[in-house]
């Protein structure tokens, strides 16, 4: 009974992957800011729905048990051990991910700290034109000397204000989790095009941040001119300003910054709003067949 309830969970998980299609930038770039949250909240379930199922189910089937029947079939060791297994790979990709995360976040602590227009960032002496919010629920904002070059102090105002946003909204926490809820269902379809859509849309929200900082204008010159630069870091901590990025998400930025302009009133977070949690109800959806296990 246990691999039918595993067998649903699946069907129900690959089948929300494999129904998600990304929505036309025009329906929602020229739009109110709502409509941007109704779209990052619609993502961001089919991105998570899923494996919070999986979890779930593998729990519930944890507790209730190898032994014993379920209504009116028995059970076995063959979906305890599935259930097991599948806990204990994610929990190794999880302490992975947080291993590697945690070194990187170290090596950024022996840069120097240095005064940026009155914010302390960590200073990299490195040719290419890089900043990024580094690390876990407090980063590290780090600054290449090329960038400071490169860019005037207006432009280089319009950059710092953007990686502001992305310490406000604690990206680079909530994208570790998300990164690894990617690693361990990139075998669902679309993962990663889910995955590329959500720092999209993190993106435009801290530029849009950024705009009512500044002129909005100098954040989309301050892109054009370094959005394509190498990374310099891996993307499960870091939330930089430039990434090498198809043409057509520099394009998605750009119109963002220019057509929605009005200020972000109660925009204080995406992650905050209680509706975009409502959807979590469904996860617990594997623990109601914990009763008729006997």
């Amino acid at each position: 009974m246990h691999l039918i309830v595993m067998a649903a969970i699946l069907a129900i998980a690959w089948g929300l992957r494999y129904t998600w299609t990304p929505t036309e930038p025009t329906v929602w770039l020229n739009a109110p800011h709502s409509r941007l949250h109704q779209y990052w909240e619609r993502t961001l379930t089919v991105f998570l729905l899923p494996p919070l199922l999986l979890f779930t189910s593998a729990i519930a089937i944890i507790w209730m048990g190898p032994h014993g029947r379920m209504v009116w079939v028995g059970n076995d060791w063959f979906s305890y051990a599935l259930a097991i297994a599948f806990l204990g790979v994610a929990a190794v990709y999880w302490c992975q991910l947080a291993g590697s995360g945690w070194q990187l976040l170290k090596q950024v602590r022996t840069y120097p700290i240095v005064t940026l227009n009155d914010t302390q960032v960590r200073l990299l002496d490195l040719s290419a034109p890089y900043i990024a919010q580094i690390g876990f629920w407090k980063p590290e904002l780090v600054v290449t000397t090329a960038l400071i070059d490169t860019l005037s102090s207006e432009h280089l105002e319009a950059v710092l204000a953007h990686e502001q946003a992305h310490y406000l909204y604690r990206d680079t926490w909530y994208f570790f989790w998300l990164g690894w809820v990617r690693q361990i269902t990139n075998w669902l379809p679309q993962t990663e095009a889910i995955w590329q859509e959500l720092l999209m849309l993190r993106e435009i929200r801290a530029d849009r941040w950024a705009s009512t900082q500044t002129d909005p204008l100098l954040v989309a010159e301050a892109l054009l001119s370094i959005v394509q630069s190498t990374p310099v870091f891996a993307d499960n901590i870091c939330a930089a300003f430039s990434q090498l990025a198809p043409i057509d998400r520099l394009d998605r930025r750009i119109e963002a910054l220019l057509t929605c302009l009005e200020p972000l009133a109660e925009d204080r977070s995406l992650y905050s709003n209680w509706r975009s949690w409502a959807w979590c109800s469904i996860a617990f959806l594997p623990f109601v067949a914990v009763p008729f296990h006997n």
